[in-house]
């Protein structure tokens, strides 16, 4: 069982990934069909997850093609985050630097807590208007890359947000361990091989160019469920 861990004087929410991949890494196949691949128990700890955090954040990718709510889900889950001393609901974060989120998209057919969608100056005014008419609202954080520094900080002084859990997809959770963001990994490790150099993986986009620079990690746990392992993983803060 999850438990909800004490905050501290950061003026940054904790910031915990979590994402299920196949043995050889894949988030997706390589045409990055959505159809979740974990089993029950993997949907399960996800939800145990959400019960912990003042926040779930996604890209607008992973928004847009599958029908996600980033909601905290069942009653009981729900009950647990009371007993945590948190909202029933959590807040819900899309992020997209080109504002690309479908206002069609399910998120928004589910309107029990605010959706804050976080985006650039590179999303049209166009977009913007259709965002500002679907979602709590919408927040522009830099010019052409977001700001994501800014962007959490914000969270965290304006919303509240203390603990944010990031749902993916790659280059989300790549540009935020770019960004020094990341303070804790959990992976489910799913008995599958996608393969092809196109799928994605937990951390796609520029990467880190030097094994220096390579964000390093420590294993906190590591538990066997049937054929899939769930690991958690400590970031050690850095390096030169």
């Amino acid at each position: 069982m999850s438990t909800r861990p004490k905050a501290g004087k950061s003026t940054l929410p904790f910031v915990l990934v979590n994402m299920a991949m196949t043995a050889d890494g894949k988030i997706a196949t390589a045409n990055r069909a959505a159809a979740s691949f974990g089993s029950a128990r993997d949907h399960e700890h996800l939800l145990e997850l959400r019960a912990t955090a003042d926040a779930v954040m996604a890209g607008a990718r992973t928004v847009n093609s599958a029908l996600i709510n980033l909601g905290p889900g069942p009653a009981r889950f729900r009950r647990r985050r009371l007993k945590y001393g948190l909202a029933e609901y959590n807040l819900r974060i899309i992020v997209s630097g080109s504002g690309l989120v479908n206002p069609q998209a399910d998120i928004f057919k589910h309107r029990f807590s605010p959706i804050i969608v976080m985006t650039t100056q590179r999303a049209s005014p166009a977009k913007l208007h259709q965002l500002r008419a679907v979602a709590t609202e919408v927040k522009i954080f830099g010019n052409r890359n977001l700001n994501l520094r800014a962007a959490l900080g914000w969270l965290h002084r304006e919303w509240g947000v203390k603990r944010l859990i990031c749902e993916g997809g790659g280059e989300l959770n790549s540009a935020l361990f770019q960004a020094g963001l990341v303070n804790e990994l959990h992976l489910t490790i799913c008995p599958k091989i996608f393969g092809g150099r196109a799928a994605p993986t937990i951390a796609d986009g520029r990467g880190f160019r030097r094994l220096a620079k390579a964000e390093l990690l420590q294993i906190k746990s590591c538990k066997r469920v049937g054929d899939e392992l769930f690991a958690a993983f400590a970031v050690c803060r850095k390096r030169e």
